[in-house]
């Protein structure tokens, strides 16, 4: 269960002024919790000892690093169902994908702890021409200072560990600001990372009104900000962020291709994964289902067979697979695109009942491209399946979306699967399974309107350092 109170971090230290922000049991509607609400004399004090911390912790060793994530790493094992708990409760989560999560969280650790002892530099030979006769040069990375972190809600672990893992790693103190829906995770590492030895305003983690996180974007003393969360909030964050650096992983519409010559159980045992998993709120989650016209009659009957067998309750029961999205306000925005795709012309094959903020999982067919289900990121327990009959005009369709995150083809022909590679506009390429798939230390980003930059550990790092060059000449 969750403590009556969880304080906030400044500078690794635990502050509890207030009680002011409630965190709900997203299933029951009751308050769980109650954190300390942070307000923006807090957030700059937070940035000022970020900026302090900035030469020690760049003075780390490597060796100091590792040892502060390889903390945190049995840490976060010894209390692994603590923490899928809190993630069931705050979220809304069932209990089997929270310890997925938790397992996520784990990896990304523990992969953050083998990269920081190999930040790899580059000797160069500088003499390509007569003038550069007697010249060398290399480069390191260096750590690129303070920076700010905002994570989302659906992965209140694993997406702000995708951003504080790779900070320690390189040496760059930071601030972060969990959503204000579900910021007891990003509290937990808090309190591991205070148990270590970092240097003082290494860390803060500060939950806050969106209203109230102007710094978090703006203040100049900040070196990066990397945002996880809603397009329309990221493109705004980047055009205040000023001239600091700016990663941004937002939202998608992904698609999934089923050839014809695919194994339709396994199709269907995986796109009803990747479309319902934890409720559908996941921006890689399987939003479009193309379907090759010879086999989309018999898919379409397994994959509502397999739907409507999928339980949706309370998620602290081991057996359900569907809980409650993170609001009723969510859950009744998803349901209006249901009863519109339905109004314009769309078949329901299954589901689209609501009950508060528990969305039945619900599959779609025929709808008119210009609705929001088919067009808008839909983030929640709903697909829409639709047929093909040449290839190439399936890549096409995927690539009908102002976003690009993954996307998904079942397919065993060689040169169909490089040539998915090769025209979809989308930051990852999944053959063989959903877009929906992901492993921790793999690029992972989008283009268009689904953001800038790659996260992935090794890949955030680079994003959270700076190449210094160094050049030598030897006098002749």
């Amino acid at each position: 269960m969750l403590r009556d109170q969880y304080p906030y971090y400044v500078g690794n230290r635990p502050e509890s002024p207030n009680r002011d922000l409630e965190v709900l049991d997203k299933y029951s509607g009751e308050v769980a919790t109650r954190v300390a609400l942070a307000d923006e004399d807090a957030i700059d004090r937070g940035i000022a000892k970020a900026v302090e911390a900035a030469e020690p912790m760049a003075r780390m060793a490597a060796y100091e690093r590792q040892a502060v994530l390889d903390h945190c790493v049995a840490r976060f094992r010894e209390r692994f169902e603590e923490l899928a708990v809190a993630l069931c409760i705050e979220a809304g989560k069932p209990i089997r994908d929270a310890r997925g999560e938790v397992g996520r969280l784990i990896d990304t650790f523990r992969i953050a702890s083998e990269e920081s002892v190999r930040m790899l530099g580059e000797v160069m030979p500088l003499d390509i021409s007569p003038r550069a006769r007697g010249y060398r040069g290399q480069w390191k990375r260096v750590p690129i200072g303070p920076c700010s972190f905002i994570s989302p809600f659906n992965f209140p672990l694993n997406l702000a560990a995708h951003k504080v893992a790779p900070a320690l790693a390189v040496g760059c103190p930071f601030v972060l600001k969990p959503a204000s829906l579900t910021p007891i995770g990003a509290l937990v590492i808090g309190e591991v990372l205070a148990e270590t030895d970092l240097p003082e305003g290494a860390f803060s983690v500060l939950p806050c009104r969106r209203d109230g996180a102007r710094l978090f974007t703006e203040d100049e003393r900040l070196k990066l900000l990397s945002f996880t969360g809603s397009p329309d909030v990221g493109w705004d964050l980047k055009a205040r962020a000023g001239k600091k650096p700016v990663v941004l992983e937002l939202g998608g519409n992904a698609a999934v291709i089923v050839d014809r010559d695919w194994d339709l159980d396994d199709a269907v045992e995986r796109i009803v994964f990747g479309a319902f998993y934890q409720s559908g709120q996941s921006c890689i989650g399987v939003q479009r289902i193309l379907a090759h016209e010879e086999v989309v009659a018999p898919l379409r009957e397994k994959l509502v067979a397999a739907t409507s067998r999928l339980q949706m309750g309370n998620p602290r029961d081991e057996e359900v697979f569907i809980g409650p999205m993170i609001s009723e306000k969510e859950a009744a925005r998803l349901d209006g695109w249901i009863q519109s795709a339905v109004k314009a012309g769309a078949t329901l094959l299954c589901g689209g009942k609501r009950e508060g903020a528990l969305l039945e999982a619900t599959l779609l067919e025929d709808v008119p491209a210009t609705e929001d289900v088919v067009c808008r990121e839909a983030f929640g327990p709903v697909a829409v399946l639709s047929s093909f009959a040449d290839f190439d005009a399936a890549l096409g369709a995927v690539n009908d979306s102002v976003f690009g995150l993954q996307a998904g083809v079942f397919t065993r022909d060689l040169y169909r699967a490089e040539r998915a590679w090769e025209r979809l506009d989308v930051g990852g390429v999944v053959i063989g399974d959903v877009p929906s798939w992901r492993v921790d230390h793999m690029p992972y980003g989008g283009v268009k309107e689904s953001g800038l930059g790659r996260e992935g550990v090794r890949f955030a790092m680079e994003d959270m350092t700076e190449i210094r060059n160094l050049v030598i000449r030897t006098p002749s």
